[in-house]
C-alpha cells in the first residue's frame, strides 16, 4: 500500500518545509520499524533525522547477525544498491525500501494498541500474579519504573522501545530494548516468534524482566569468572554464598519486605568526583552519557543490606560506570517504596 511520504518527486529532510502529514506518517513507520522511539509530530526534527540514518546505516552495513542470535532477514538485503550513504533524507527510492519492509511479513514490527493506558494496566495485574519468591518484587517494581516509568504502551500507541546509540562515530543503533522492562536484543529486526514472546504482552514482559533479574542474581553476581562477578559484591561480601533474603522462607517477610529492610540501614551521600564505586574501587561516581546527575543524597548503604539483590539490580543494566549509577537509582525507589 503506498504511503503519503512515497509521492513521486517528494523529498523530506531536516529543516525543510515538508508536508506534516506525509512526515507524521514517516515518523509512525520508523516508529513501527523500531527506529524512532518517540515524536510522532509531523515535524522532521533531529529525531526524525537520525532514525533514517540509523535505517540507512543498516540498509548498507546490517547482516541481522548479533550476539545474541540471527535476526528474521538481513536488512541489507532489501537495499539493492538504492542507499548509497546515511545523509538521513528520504526520497523515493528509500521511500520504497520502507513499503517493501512493512509489507514482509518476517519483519517484526513494534506493536501498537488503540487503548495503551488499558494495555498498560495489565502491568500490575502481571505483578501480582508472579510467583512468590522468585525474586523480590520491591526491586523489580522499582527496575521496571526506571527503565519504563512502569509503562509498556507509550501514549503514541505503540510498544515502549528504547534505542541505544553505543557505535562511536557511527549513526548505527546498536541495540533495542522491549516494553516495560526494556528486554534488549542486539540483532534487528526482531522475529515474529519474538514478537510474540515478549514484546507484544506486558504479562510476558514483565515475567521475562522478573527471569532476567533472576539469571543475573544466579550467574552475575558471584560467578567463577571476571565476567559473571559483580566487583562490588566482591569488596564487600567476597565470594560467600548468595543471599537471597535476610529472612527465612518461612517468614512472610522473604522477598517481600525490602522497603522494610532498607529503613534499617544506614545512609549515604555519593558525590561526583569524591565517592568510590566501591572500596578499593579506581574509578569514583562521576556522570556519564546517560546518566548526567552527579549527586544522590540518602543512599541506603549497600554494603548492610541482607541480601545480594542490589548488586544482582546493578547487573540487570550490565556492568561499568552507568550500572553503578542504575543500581543507586535502583535502591532509592525502593527505600521510597
Amino acid at each position: 500500500m503506498p504511503r503519503s511520504y512515497s509521492t513521486p518527486g517528494l523529498r523530506l529532510a531536516a529543516g525543510a518545509a515538508e508536508p506534516r502529514e506525509a512526515v507524521r506518517d514517516l515518523q509512525r513507520d520508523l516508529r513501527m520499524l523500531g527506529y524512532l522511539a518517540a515524536g510522532i509530530d509531523g515535524v522532521f526534527g533531529k529525531g526524525t533525522e537520525d532514525a533514517i540514518r540509523a535505517l540507512q546505516y543498516d540498509l548498507l552495513h546490517n547482516s541481522g547477525k548479533g550476539p545474541d542470535g540471527q535476526a528474521p532477514v538481513a536488512m541489507r538485503d532489501y537495499n539493492r544498491g538504492r542507499v548509497t550513504s546515511p545523509d538521513g533524507i528520504l526520497e523515493e527510492k528509500l521511500a520504497a525500501i520502507l513499503e517493501e519492509m512493512i509489507e514482509d511479513e518476517r519483519f517484526g514490527k513494534v506493536p501498537e494498541s488503540a487503548d495503551p493506558a488499558a494495555e498498560n494496566q495489565k502491568i500490575r495485574r502481571g505483578l501480582a500474579e508472579m510467583k512468590p519468591g522468585l525474586v523480590p518484587a520491591p526491586f523489580l517494581i522499582s527496575i521496571l519504573k526506571q527503565e519504563s516509568g512502569l509503562r509498556h504502551f507509550n501514549e503514541d500507541g505503540f510498544v515502549v522501545v528504547g534505542l541505544d546509540r553505543n557505535a562511536s562515530g557511527k549513526p548505527a543503533v546498536t541495540s533495542r530494548g522491549f516494553g516495560v522492562g526494556q528486554y534488549t536484543l542486539f540483532h534487528h529486526p526482531p522475529s515474529q516468534s519474538e514478537i510474540a514472546d515478549f514484546v507484544l504482552d506486558p504479562l510476558a514482559n514483565v515475567q521475562k524482566a522478573a527471569r532476567k533479574l533472576l539469571d543475573k542474581f544466579e550467574r552475575f553476581v558471584n560467578g567463577n569468572t571476571p565476567g559473571t562477578r559483580a566487583d562490588d559484591r566482591q569488596a564487600e561480601f567476597g565470594r560467600g554464598p548468595l543471599r537471597r533474603c535476610k529472612y527465612e522462607p518461612a517468614d512472610p517477610r522473604y522477598m517481600t519486605a525490602c522497603r522494610q529492610g532498607l529503613a534499617g540501614v544506614s545512609r549515604v551521600d555519593i558525590r561526583s568526583g569524591v565517592t568510590k564505586l566501591y572500596d578499593g574501587a579506581s574509578r569514583c561516581y562521576e556522570p556519564s552519557k546517560s546518566h548526567v546527575r552527579t549527586e544522590y543524597l540518602g543512599v541506603p548503604a549497600r554494603n548492610e543490606i541482607g541480601c545480594d539483590w542490589p548488586y544482582a539490580a546493578r547487573r540487570y543494566n550490565g556492568g561499568g560506570l552507568d550500572s553503578y549509577h542504575y543500581q543507586t537509582q535502583v535502591l532509592l525507589r525502593v527505600a521510597g517504596g
